[in-house]
């Protein structure tokens, strides 16, 4: 019995015993990306509409007001290829992920897109056999691209089909009602 309360009291000892306290933590983020109250784990989608011109077929893009990106997030851009009509006679937009190549008569050219954390970039790019001069006004002006930012815990989704423009903003929580117009 002296053994029970002996070992019992030890336990009590050691439970009850304090260390110092270790270092303090890093100052973490509020949480707010500065954009009307979105948080880091909320998805941003906005909608540019451009025109490339000779010689670089290159347009910025700056991201919305205010809106931070962290190198965390994942960015992917999409391009309005067409409209199609459903079987009940609705259109709805077809939307393709860039890159997105373009098979014509004069040689392939592309869609394509680079981003930092401070603003993206749209181009128009191809092999060097292409004749970019052959290039209609239709391949240059008045068009539309959504960019859809997500952050690391959405993107990491396994759900995730970055390919499928619909996927990404369903997994994203997104509708169209979330899509802020950006003017270049």
């Amino acid at each position: 019995m002296k053994k029970i309360l002996l070992l019992l009291a030890i336990a009590v000892g050691f439970a009850s015993c304090e260390g110092d306290q270790g270092p303090p933590g890093f100052d973490g983020r509020d949480g707010l990306d500065g954009l009307d109250g979105l948080d880091a784990e909320t998805a941003l989608i906005f909608e540019t509409t451009e025109d490339f011109t000779a010689p670089d077929y290159s347009v910025p893009v700056n991201y919305p007001n205010n809106f931070e990106l962290f190198d965390t997030d994942v960015v992917l851009a999409y391009i309005l290829f067409e409209q199609a009509s459903t079987d009940d006679g609705r259109t709805v937009d077809v939307w393709r992920a860039l890159p997105q190549t373009i098979f014509s008569d004069f040689g392939d050219f592309r869609y394509n897109y680079d981003f930092t954390i401070v603003d993206a970039r749209l181009f128009i790019d191809g092999p060097i056999s292409t004749d970019f001069n052959n290039l209609t006004t239709a391949d240059l002006n008045n068009q539309t691209f959504r960019f859809v930012i997500l952050p690391s815990e959405v993107a990491s989704d396994p759900r995730l089909d970055v390919s499928d423009y619909n996927s990404v903003i369903n997994i994203a929580n997104l509708g169209s009602a979330d899509v802020i117009q950006i003017q270049n």
